[in-house]
């Protein structure tokens, strides 16, 4: 089989490349998935860089998104058919033809949804529901300020935020992508090159937001916090801006907000019985014909570093997909 293989962690990806592998065995409690679409998401880039929180040695195949058809099925698995469509979370291993994955970690497609469609849904959609939820505390009425809302994780965010009934201003770094986040539902959109402070408190009567939602960092996360209302929950997504912002300590303690980490994953392994909770939610949703994440475009597995590229460049409208059949 083909698969994308990250045989040594580099800047410029120098060391990453598509090859060939033996096609795996399931083990016991596992299936093999012929993967029919995998989305590229922004941690996959920091994995082959060396700059993400989870630390692999090399060699390792990135990828966490994936969805296609059971082709074997090893021993004990019980509740699922070779040819049955599926979608699987991981931490990696996604981008290849074929992967092996705990039958525990599957569910069945939604019909509604295309293999592209659900590639692009567990990562962005779970990240923003627990976020929001679990971590943010996210109230019907309140106004969520969602940075970088023209990727997965930001589109997501702007979806769960109106299901919750909060008043959503949602930003890019290009006007370009405006008009998309709008048709996403956001109630008011704005760019952030030139500053998003002044006009954010405009619209909140000078309190701020309630809730930010902040995959970006850098000098969005530094304005963020100027732009906040009293009691307010700064959420800490990532760092895509590439730099990681630190805040004074004076400054939540005079304006009264807290800065609250998001680990989607790691919050649903540390609270295993509320991580199935979560993900019980966002695949009922899935169901729905109206939660569909937006997908930019679709690359063959031989062009995958192009999409690293464009994912690196900003390039890219909610979640590019690669699909290992083309």
């Amino acid at each position: 089989m083909r698969a994308l293989v990250c045989r040594e962690l580099s800047e410029d990806f120098s060391g990453v490349a598509v090859i060939d592998l033996p096609v795996p065995e399931p083990a016991p409690g596992e299936v093999r998935i012929r993967i029919r679409a995998a989305s590229l998401n922004f941690p996959d880039l920091l994995l082959c860089q060396g700059k993400y929180q989870l630390k692999l040695d090399p060699p390792f195949t990135p990828g966490m998104d994936t969805a296609g058809e059971i082709d074997a099925i090893g021993e004990g698995v019980k509740g699922f058919a070779v040819g049955e469509a599926v979608v699987a979370g991981m931490r990696h291993g996604g981008l290849s033809q074929y992967v092996c994955v705990c039958a525990k970690e599957l569910r069945k497609k939604p019909e509604n949804m295309s293999f592209s469609e659900a590639a692009s849904y567990q990562v962005a959609y779970l990240t923003a529901y627990v976020a929001l939820v679990r971590r943010g505390n996210l109230q019907a009425g309140e106004t969520l300020l969602v940075h970088g809302a023209s990727g997965g994780v930001g589109m997501a965010a702007v979806d769960i935020g109106k299901r919750l009934g909060a008043r959503v201003i949602a930003t890019s770094g290009s006007d370009e992508k405006l008009a998309r986040i709008e048709a996403q539902g956001a109630d008011y959109v704005m760019s952030t090159e030139g500053g998003f402070r002044e006009e954010v408190k405009a619209l909140t009567d000078g309190r701020g937001a309630d809730v930010i939602y902040d995959p970006v960092g850098g000098d969005v996360f530094d304005e963020s916090i100027r732009c906040i209302n009293f009691d307010g929950r700064l959420l800490v997504i990532g760092f895509t801006s590439g730099r990681i912002a630190s805040v004074p300590s004076n400054m939540p303690l005079i304006k009264g907000f807290s800065v609250v980490g998001v680990r989607a994953g790691e919050y649903g392994r540390r609270f295993p019985e509320k991580g199935e909770e979560n993900l019980n939610v966002i695949w009922q949703w899935a169901e729905e014909a109206n939660t569909r994440p937006y997908v930019h475009g679709e690359l063959a597995l031989a062009d995958a570093l192009v999409g690293f590229r464009m994912l690196e460049n900003r390039e890219v409208v909610g979640k590019l997909v690669i699909r290992p059949d083309l």
